[in-house]
């Protein structure tokens, strides 16, 4: 049966215009949208007359900006539904591996209910997909993907996501690799990989072993790459060339990636136009507590090279930090590269919605259209520009036509 509805007094960006001053404003504009199962099948301004037969819901003159997309996160290490417990410091990835590991089978028989807490989480703040990373190791096998994709089930219809087979402890050890194949058969819808140098010591070998599992499972991969400076450069260099030869282009990300900052510009730039060129993602979590530098985010940017953000884990054995709000991670990066006007403010908006922003960079609207599916977060806020830069904590999720209970 088709579920037909009616938005009204929907703030939308229209555009933008030069003030005297100067600088730049958004202008925006009140519409009804009419939505039916699920999708956008007009929008009309508020000014037209509301239908009586169909089911309203008004939304007061809210901001509508898309949804976010959480694009590097790890649901199975939260220790979000349990008790309190600060991190043990450590010198070192070795170290803070091994403390992982020695809790990994304890925490396994609350993987669902903790990744459950998390899912929420994320949705409350507006993320309606999730790339989650997922331990695959000789510790657990196999239990914290069937906990995760447990509690991914539970979200269907509100919550899309990518699944990757994570060997956070190496893959080219033990039973690892045969592991990881067992994963991609019971659930896991792409393949990782973790600092071939640092971790595997063998950075062509593991980069190998991650195409082979990627080709024959036929799944897009997404590699945590932590090693810095010229091993970490090498590393990125070599997985492209190995992303040619595989014939991979659009279909790998490298996360993290602070080697990319760690190199002269004039490197930056070389390697930039060949991620561009294979498509190579990078995903960043904006990190301000490791004393690293981050990608070169606009040089990127600027180049073609696609870019996303994500929370990573939050509250778990590495850090009790975090709030499950990637929009936190594009105010973040707008604050430490000094982006303070309206323009580019409203751009950094792409960083957390899969590249959609309601205007163009030009200023003239782009989002949304008829047809496009009717997926919200609806703000008390003039513009999206405002949205990054005050991160308002009032919120409304709506999915498929149908506004989210967070509570």
């Amino acid at each position: 049966m088709t579920e037909v509805k009616l938005l009204t007094n929907v703030k939308l960006e229209t555009g933008e215009r030069v003030i005297d001053n100067g600088s730049v404003e958004t202008i925006t504009a009140l519409f009804h949208l009419k939505i039916e199962d699920g999708k956008i099948v007009e929008i009309v301004k508020a000014t037209d007359a509301v239908p009586t037969n169909i089911t309203v819901i008004d939304m007061k003159g809210k901001l509508a900006v898309p949804t976010f997309k959480e694009m590097h996160n790890h649901l199975d290490k939260t220790y979000l539904s349990l008790d309190w417990k600060a991190c043990i410091p450590v010198s070192n990835l070795a170290e803070r591996l091994s403390f992982e590991a020695k809790e990994l089978v304890e925490l396994s028989t609350t993987a669902k209910q903790r990744a459950t807490k998390m899912i929420e989480t994320l949705l409350k703040n507006g993320s309606t997909h999730i790339r989650t990373h997922v331990n695959i190791d000789p510790y657990i096998g196999l239990k914290n993907l069937e906990g995760v994709l447990e509690a991914l089930k539970d979200f269907e219809g509100k919550v899309t996501a990518e699944v990757i087979a994570f060997p956070q402890h190496g893959l080219l050890r033990d039973q690892v690799p045969a592991l990881m194949r067992e994963a991609m058969r019971s659930g896991a819808t792409m393949v990782g990989g973790l600092d071939p140098a640092g971790i595997d010591g063998a950075i062509e070998k593991s980069l190998h072993e991650v195409m082979d599992i990627a080709v024959e499972f036929n799944a897009d991969v997404d590699i945590h790459l932590h090693d810095g400076g010229f091993v970490g450069y090498y590393t990125a260099d070599k997985w492209i060339d190995i992303v040619e030869d595989a014939n991979y282009k659009g279909r790998t990300a490298l996360s993290h990636s602070f080697c990319l900052g760690d190199v002269p510009i004039s490197q930056q730039e070389v390697i930039a136009k060949r991620l561009a060129e294979q498509r190579v993602a990078i995903m960043s979590t904006i990190p301000i507590n490791q004393g690293r530098i981050i990608p070169p985010i606009d040089l990127l940017d600027a180049y073609g090279v696609p870019v996303h953000f994500g929370c990573d884990g939050f509250y778990d054995s590495w850090s009790p930090y975090g709030t499950g709000d990637v929009l936190e991670k594009a105010t973040r990066f707008c604050e430490l590269t000094r982006k303070i006007d309206e323009r580019s403010l409203r751009n950094s908006l792409k960083w957390v919605t899969g590249g959609i922003t309601p205007l163009d960079q030009e200023g003239k609207q782009v989002w949304p259209k008829v047809q496009d599916a009717a997926d919200f977060i609806f703000f008390n806020a003039a513009s999206s520009a405002e949205v990054v830069a005050r991160k308002p904590a009032d919120r409304l999720v709506m999915v498929n036509g149908k506004l989210i209970s967070t509570n």
